[in-house]
């Protein structure tokens, strides 16, 4: 029996959000595996289903076992939220599996990723060319962070940051600020989006240098506008350059 596998980004969260091409891998999934936490966002979908739910920081185990189901001849979900590829599963599944030989292919199936979602609830901070960086120093040691930082800051990226703060790592956002400040404006717009379309969702603007720690977890996002990002009326605008014509 020939198994299959899909990688499947569920969103930020609400249902109206879940690509179709999503709910189709779930539903033609028998065994759905992930995260506990990300499984919660999709339970009304996993009735009848196998659900093998994972505490955070079991990536491996999650990876290699939807590898051997599916190699067993199971059709098997591995999810994440956002979009599986971008600081998602994909990335380690596809590691092991290009390391293995035989069995099914493995399909990545898009999901919105976090930071559509929360430009989106801001306004238009990514109309010009941006970069993407994770404060998390887990797999990342802090000097490579530092460094692209430096350089996004340098380039005038408009800069997303991903998994800014946590319980155990409360320093890196007041490190990541201080080295943005030698390069942006203290008045630089900042949005700050906790828990996008999710209960609990709060959205905030406020400039670098008013950039409050205590205000972020892991389940928030910040983004740093340009030295072109303006705020108005409750959203940030990085202006793409239409009106000045071409």
């Amino acid at each position: 029996m020939t198994g299959a596998l899909w990688v499947v980004g569920l969103g930020p969260g609400d249902e109206s959000l879940l690509a179709p091409a999503a709910r189709r891998s779930l539903e033609e999934a028998e065994v759905v595996v992930g995260y506990r936490g990300y499984l919660a966002l999709v339970a009304h979908l996993l009735q009848g289903k196998e659900v093998e739910a994972y505490p955070l920081g079991a990536e491996m185990e999650r990876a290699q076992r939807a590898l051997t189901l599916a190699a067993s001849g199971r059709r098997v979900a591995l999810v994440s939220s956002g979009d599986a590829g971008i600081y998602g599963m994909a990335s380690l599944l596809l590691e092991l599996w290009t390391e293995r030989e035989g069995g099914p292919d493995v399909q990545v199936v898009p999901g919105v990723p976090a930071l559509a979602a929360a430009a989106a609830l801001l306004g238009a901070p990514l109309g010009q060319d941006f970069a993407v960086v994770s404060l998390s120093d887990i797999l990342t040691p802090w000097e490579a962070i530092a460094r692209r930082l430096e350089a996004a800051a340098i380039a005038d990226f408009v800069i997303v940051l991903y998994n800014p703060r946590s319980g155990r790592r409360t320093w890196q956002l007041q490190e990541a600020r201080r080295i943005l400040l030698k390069h942006r404006s203290p008045v630089t717009p900042v949005g700050i989006v906790r828990r996008a379309y999710r209960e609990g969702q709060q959205v905030r603007i406020t400039t670098l240098s008013g950039l409050d720690a205590s205000q972020v977890d892991m389940e928030t996002l910040v983004i740093v506008g340009n030295s072109q990002t303006r705020a108005g009326r409750g959203r940030l605008v990085t202006p793409r350059g239409y009106r000045r014509g071409r």
